[in-house]
């Protein structure tokens, strides 16, 4: 018998009979904000319309891990029941995988099911400087990943070729630094408004936004808002791609040249303003400014704006985020969480950097680019992607690494969780995303909620468990590549 399609795998799962419950006649009571989660996927699903009534009871019950679950089902019922109610919305999403049919019924089989997830951080990163990506598109993509457990949004939301946030003490920056987009493609921004609502939209599917402005590098649009802030494109750190030049907009793909002017202290009031700002329309606790590829900014003045900014940030009460080059700083602000995204073999100094966070009372967030950097090609001739991390990155790959392991001497406990990053150089659509992100984002899910160990944790299990989910995404409308590497069910 293949393996049910469950992913992640849950912590414990057993198969408890040979009966199965019909949902024709099911109705369904208790918690009105996981019941209309679960019609609305179950309709999406098998276009039933369950009234409320017996047969799934969703519950609560204090007591066991945060984001846990109980599932049991019989031929007589369902009941889920939470530890909260991130908890019980991840029990409904465990039942959308679980249906199936059987001749002219929709049955769920017969499961017991205790379910907790590894790490508390379980995140996809949009890139919509790059390419800029609507509302209705950040929002599909949240009902993507939410509908795999995982809890957080990092939105890359600045760059060198635009600025993609409406800020009211600040409004040159979307003025003028938000029209430009990768190959000439359409700018953009969200309006505050427009923001709000992607929150919004996320906390309801228990993920929380981290929104990251880029800096001191990576701010070329910032220039044409504010070019005294800004210091010239420094190109001979170019190795490919166009070149920028200064007060004009920057459509190509390379980066390091742009750098913030670091020793003006007009830089700082415009870093108060604009992480000032982010605070107050951000609910969730981090604030990402980058620090990642600076090669226009000399070390010391990296380490004098990362000392800064980070320390701008904490006494906003946030905490604050960073790529793995800021932890060689020695004045980060303490508590600063960072994100690792060198290889999963680590090069040079990268695993130093990382560990540096943890050693100043922070944690660490794994995006191993090899790995888990959703935009790199999934074939050889896949039509969207790159390739410079370690070339491809097949769905195995992307499967096969432990992340206890990939930086030394870096405690479990420091390890906050993981991120599969998805950059939009090659990105412009949803189905873009879709084509890139499916299904390796599955791949990232399992990481990050499933324990290291279990019979279920093996690559053979995986791909049966993911072709088995191919009728239910088809169903969502997600544009999934079929892969060579996964024995699909139609």
């Amino acid at each position: 018998m293949l393996p049910l399609p469950l992913v992640p795998s849950p912590a414990d799962v057993e198969v408890t009979g040979d009966a199965s419950f019909p949902l024709a006649d099911a109705g369904v009571t208790g918690d009105p904000d996981a019941a209309a989660a679960l019609r609305a996927m179950l309709a999406a699903r098998t276009g039933l319309d369950l009234p409320d009534g017996d047969g799934i009871v969703l519950a609560s019950a204090e007591g066991g891990p945060a984001e846990s679950y109980r599932l049991e089902v019989s031929a007589t019922g369902i009941r889920i029941t939470g530890a909260d109610a991130a908890g019980l919305f991840y029990g409904v999403q465990t039942v959308g995988q679980l249906v199936r049919r059987d001749g002219e019924r929709w049955v769920i089989p017969a499961v017991r099911i205790e379910d907790s997830p590894r790490f508390v951080y379980r995140g996809v990163m949009l890139d919509v400087a790059r390419h800029f990506h609507d509302v209705a598109t950040v929002r599909a993509y949240i009902d993507r990943a939410a509908s795999l457990k995982l809890n957080v949004l990092h939105l890359h939301l600045s760059d060198d070729q635009g600025w993609r946030l409406e800020l009211r003490s600040r409004p040159a920056l979307t003025e003028k630094g938000s029209a430009a987009a990768v190959d000439g493609a359409p700018g953009g921004f969200y309006t505050q408004d427009d923001y709000r609502a992607i929150v919004d939209y996320a906390a309801s599917r228990h993920m929380t936004v981290i929104p990251e402005f880029d800096m001191p590098g990576h701010t070329h649009a910032v220039g044409l808002a504010y070019p005294e802030l800004a210091e010239a494109p420094v190109t001979d750190v170019i190795t490919e791609g166009s070149t920028p030049v200064a007060g004009e907009p920057y459509t190509g793909t390379a980066v390091g040249f742009s750098s913030l002017r670091v020793h003006d202290e007009a830089t700082y009031d415009f870093v108060r303003d604009v992480f000032g700002e982010l605070a107050e329309l951000t609910p969730g606790p981090w604030l990402h400014f980058g620090g990642d590829e600076s090669l226009g900014t000399a070390p010391e003045d990296f380490a004098y704006f990362v000392a800064r900014a980070s320390a701008v940030i904490a006494d906003l009460g946030k905490t604050p985020m960073a790529w793995h080059e800021a932890g060689a700083v020695a004045s980060l602000a303490p508590g600063t969480v960072g994100q690792y995204w060198g290889f999963v073999t680590p090069t040079d100094a990268a695993p130093q950097h990382a560990r540096a966070f943890a050693e100043r009372g922070g944690r660490v967030v794994l995006s191993p680019a090899d790995a888990i950097y959703l935009d790199m090609k999934p074939t050889a001739d896949s039509a969207l992607g790159l390739t410079w991390a370690n070339g491809v990155t097949s769905l195995e790959r992307a499967y096969a690494w432990e992340p206890s392991t990939v930086v030394e001497d870096l405690a479990e406990d420091a390890i906050l969780g993981v991120e599969a990053p998805l950059w939009t150089e090659t990105v412009a659509t949803l189905a873009d995303i879709d084509a890139l992100a499916f299904p390796r984002i599955a791949a990232a899910a399992e990481i990050a909620w499933s324990p290291a160990l279990g019979p279920e944790r093996t690559w053979e299990s995986f791909r049966s468990r993911v072709g088995g989910l191919g009728p239910l995404w088809t169903t969502l409308g997600i544009h999934f590549p079929a892969l060579e590497e996964v024995p699909w069910t139609t």
